[in-house]
């Protein structure tokens, strides 16, 4: 199999899944309940895990690998740090499949991880616009749809980028470095919105292209004989932007730990596939996770000087390495917040 059958594969599986969950599980706009939204997180993080296993049994499918010499091209061309010496193709291909499968599920928890903080800027939106809750899901899965457009371009642009120019990874490195810094600071900081000045509504209101009022779940209508855009497609619009913001942060973190743009593509979608259900069952409680923009701010400066140590020191972390230290701060920093809540801080 080609990457090529192998990317129209995954996309149409993808597509399907989308098209699954709002034409038959959520046809019907409703507020979605914290059980439900539970049900769905444990369905995409088993649809995630199924690929996991995948990739454990078949991992050299993605790139046709048939021989080891095959194994050793791919090893340097996206720095997998393997050592296929001495080792036949039987021996060769149990251990790319078992690194490949670990770097799937290192880069999958990393997306999910930083997407709690994207959550944080969505429902801050929602709130900001007015939207009614039983549109959220239409919103956000429209939202997801672009998402995964944008980072199919944004993923194989920057791979091929980093395999004529690897000097980009210090940029990328130092690039999670700075955003870690960033939100340290900025931690204690309540989120908002500013809906007046963002460039969107100023954009729809300048040139007359949107209603002043909501048209139930409709993105477009149509008024006296002029097609328009509707307050909904403009959140839609919104969240897009601040996801694309989103992404200079989350798509290098996992660039730290794999340089194939499938790995991290694939480890990317599945993780943003579940961020609607994840929404949903965080949407009310987020205020009890305090501690956690601190563990996210550790979380990129990690991942960032992970990139920069082979470049300046020849020093290369490892994957299960890496998905240890993530798991440890991703698990201190939940805890510290149920046992520190926020109510006995000053804020």
């Amino acid at each position: 199999m080609s990457e090529i059958t192998f990317t129209a594969i995954f996309l149409l599986l993808v597509i399907f899944l989308l098209v699954l969950d709002l034409g038959v599980f959520h046809k019907k706009d409703h507020v979605i309940s914290f059980k439900e939204a539970a049900i769905w997180t444990a369905v995409w993080i088993g649809i995630a895990l199924i690929f996991w296993g995948f990739l454990f049994f078949k991992a050299e499918i993605i790139h046709g690998a048939q021989s080891i010499s095959d194994l050793q091209a791919l090893n340097t061309k996206y720095d997998h740090n393997l050592n296929f010496d001495n080792m036949d193709y039987e021996e060769g291909l149990a251990t790319y499949r078992k690194t490949i499968a670990m770097e799937y599920i290192t880069g999958y928890l990393i997306e999910k991880t930083l997407s709690v903080d994207n959550i944080f800027v969505m429902i801050m939106i929602f709130m900001a616009f007015g939207v009614n809750k039983i549109y959220y899901h239409r919103v956000l899965f429209y939202g997801i749809l672009g998402a995964i457009i944008l980072r199919f371009i944004f993923i194989f642009a920057a791979s091929a980028l980093i395999q004529k120019f690897s000097w980009i990874l210090v940029v990328f490195g130092l690039v999670l470095i700075y955003s870690a810094i960033k939100m340290f600071i900025q931690r204690n900081q309540r989120e908002t919105i500013d809906i007046e000045n963002h460039f969107a509504v100023k954009f729809f209101a300048k040139h007359n292209l949107s209603t002043t009022k909501y048209h139930g779940h409709d993105f477009f209508t149509k008024i006296d004989g002029r097609h328009l855009f509707t307050p909904l497609f403009i959140v839609l619009i919104v969240i897009e932007f601040s996801d694309i913001i989103f992404a200079f942060d989350s798509i290098p973190a996992i660039f730290s730990i794999t340089q194939d743009p499938y790995i991290v593509f694939s480890s990317n979608i599945f993780a943003i596939l579940g961020l609607r259900s994840l929404f949903f069952m965080l949407e009310s409680v987020m205020d009890k996770f305090y501690y956690l923009k601190i563990g996210l701010s550790v979380l990129l400066a990690f991942v960032g000087v992970k990139m920069l140590l082979p470049v300046f020191f020849g020093i290369h972390i490892g994957t299960p390495a890496s998905l240890s230290v993530i798991l440890s701060i991703l698990a201190l920093s939940i805890i510290t917040s149920v046992i520190f809540p926020k109510n006995t801080k000053k804020s």
